[in-house]
């Protein structure tokens, strides 16, 4: 399989873990957002809404949106519970993550660490950011006072989809300290065998 990816995007590194964690070997393509490499006629013809991460199948088809990819790697796998109610309490997660954590957490670190003169062009925009992820942190510490896992009391595509962009949303200037149960769950999931860091590449 060939991932069409950007190395410090959450959204990509989601995938990558999955992977290794599974035991699915990838082809690594790294394409530069910021260069406008995502929106190239040859790449839209991979995924007309010119994003990454785009999952190339063997077969030539190909898969967008991280956590469908998430969803599509796991299945038949320990990391997508196979009971019914389990697996949607993993959906709501990710849908979750892509709601009301993602837009505010991740966007609020590509302004703040990795576009160039972000800071001084979003300053506006942080306010905001910050109040609408500390909600969702918030939200994240509760469940996680009471449970090990986001779904199916095991680790799961849930905790990945969550883990991806939290454990680098100093990044983007949150500060982590007072979710006491959030930062004992960043450490359970680094300590989940074969668990890598944002900068490994397979």
């Amino acid at each position: 399989m060939r991932l069409y990816q950007m190395q410090d995007s959450g959204n990509c590194y989601k995938v990558r873990l999955a992977a290794h964690q599974l035991g699915q070997p990838l082809e690594l393509v790294d394409v530069d957002i910021l260069k406008g490499e995502s929106r190239t006629e040859d790449f839209l013809k991979r995924n007309p809404n010119g994003r990454v991460p785009t999952l190339e199948l063997g077969d030539g088809r190909s898969l967008p949106e991280s956590n469908a990819i998430l969803f599509w790697l796991a299945e038949g796998t320990a990391l997508l519970p196979d009971n019914g109610f389990a697996r949607a309490q993993a959906l709501q997660w990710m849908f979750f993550e892509q709601y009301s954590h993602e837009p505010y957490i991740a966007v609020a670190r590509f302004w703040h660490s990795i576009k160039p003169g972000g800071r001084e062009e979003k300053a506006a925009m942080f306010p905001e950011w910050h109040r609408r992820g500390h909600d969702a942190l918030a939200v994240m510490d509760r469940h996680l006072s009471s449970h090990e896992w986001f779904a199916g009391g095991a680790y799961s595509i849930a905790d990945i989809a969550l883990y991806a962009y939290t454990h680098v949303a100093h990044e983007g200037a949150f500060d982590l300290a007072p979710y006491n149960a959030v930062n004992a769950w960043l450490a359970r999931v680094q300590n989940q065998p074969l668990h890598v860091p944002m900068s490994w590449r397979p």
